[in-house]
């Protein structure tokens, strides 16, 4: 007998950057976790891990293949993020790298926040809101399933709330949007508590000392079709990825740097832009360049062409200085004693009426604009 299929295959929905924390009704927020975002396709006892860009990751995470494998359904599409925890049960993308160097047996889980497709039903039309009932319905919050953790129900406290507790930032999401495959939409959108971001690999400098390989990393990312330079990154490299990295970076050598405004380096090799890479910095200067960054690790899941200049960053505003501000001003205003939500994510967290209420002031904070 066949197994049982689903009728598509499909890019994931995308969120746009947002600079500062809002409030709007008819918004849920939830954890923003540091990743792989996977499209999982249970088809009877076939599983199949898709990433953005259709790369197959079925085999380099067994166990989260098998757990969906197991579920109680025919078919099913989810829709979520392969993650490694720490200790705080926060999550980062370099723990996923230590483990696919060897270099660490951390867990992987997978946080599902959306199901497209469920017992021959698309549920792309449908609403968040239903979807997640959906969800909520056929995977069970047990590891390595997790089921996304929603924060509290004020799109502040919850900013205030992921930034208490160290996370990568919150995805908020209008619960009445569909499911839009392949497009960046307003519906959701991510807010960031942690500077992190996808950079193209463009070029490297000679190493110097005892460093083998290369010295520092060139980065930039796209801007109106423009590779725009910003930085470049010396730190955050194991041994390892050194050599790694010099490997992947033999057949992408060029003559020409591929950045569209000159970059003033010595002994600098450049690579076509195809690789992209994770850095983590502290801040953005007002000319886009970035302050103390730290390589975290390839995104095997991501095309470099995918990787757009910040949009916080228009104007010449690095995008941690706004948020910075902003972030300051709002956990002034609520500054949650206890602000973790429940398990399956659909309470705040307040105990009854320690829910922390904003001044009078506060009645005149930004709204978002309309999707």
């Amino acid at each position: 007998m066949a197994e049982p299929r689903i009728p598509f295959r499909v890019p994931p929905m995308l969120a746009t950057l947002g600079s500062e924390p809002f409030h709007r009704p008819g918004f849920v927020y939830e954890e923003k976790y540091d990743g792989y975002r996977i499209l999982a396709y249970k088809e009877g006892r076939r599983v199949t891990l898709l990433t953005r860009n259709l790369k197959d990751r079925t085999a380099d995470f067994p166990e989260v293949a098998h757990a969906v494998g197991t579920l109680r359904v025919p078919t099913l599409l989810l829709d979520g993020e392969i993650a490694i925890f720490d200790k705080n049960g926060v999550s980062h993308f370099q723990l996923l790298q230590r483990r696919e160097e060897g270099q660490g047996d951390g867990a992987a889980q997978y946080a599902v926040f959306d199901c497209l497709y469920v017992r021959g039903r698309d549920l792309r039309s449908s609403p968040l809101a239903e979807r997640r009932r959906a969800l909520e319905a056929e995977v069970p919050d047990a590891p390595p399933l997790l089921l996304a953790r929603r924060l509290a129900d004020d799109g502040f406290v919850a900013f205030a709330e992921a930034r208490r507790r160290g996370l990568e930032g919150l995805i908020a999401k209008d619960a009445a949007s569909p499911y839009v495959a392949g497009t960046r939409s307003p519906a959701w959108r991510k807010v960031k508590v942690r500077a992190e971001e996808e950079f193209v690999i463009a070029g490297f400098t000679r190493p110097e000392g005892s460093r083998q390989h290369f010295g520092a990393l060139l980065v930039g990312a796209w801007d109106h079709g423009k590779l725009r330079y910003a930085g470049k990154v010396g730190t955050g490299f194991t041994t390892r990825t050194l050599d790694e990295l010099s490997r992947r970076f033999r057949t992408l050598v060029r003559d020409t740097s591929p950045f569209d405004e000159p970059v003033r380096e010595r002994g600098v090799t450049w690579l076509e832009p195809e690789l992209a890479a994770q850095i983590g910095f502290t801040e953005m200067t007002g000319d886009g360049k970035l302050r103390h960054p730290t390589y975290l690790g390839l995104r095997e899941d991501k095309s470099a062409r995918e990787v757009e200049w910040p949009a916080a960053t228009s104007g010449g505003r690095g995008p941690q200085t706004a948020k910075r501000r902003s972030s300051d001003r709002e956990a002034a205003l609520f500054r949650p004693r206890s602000a973790v939500g429940s398990p399956r994510g659909r309470g705040a967290g307040f105990p009854p009426g320690r829910r922390p209420t904003p001044p009078r002031s506060s009645r005149s904070r930004p709204r978002a604009p309309d999707p």
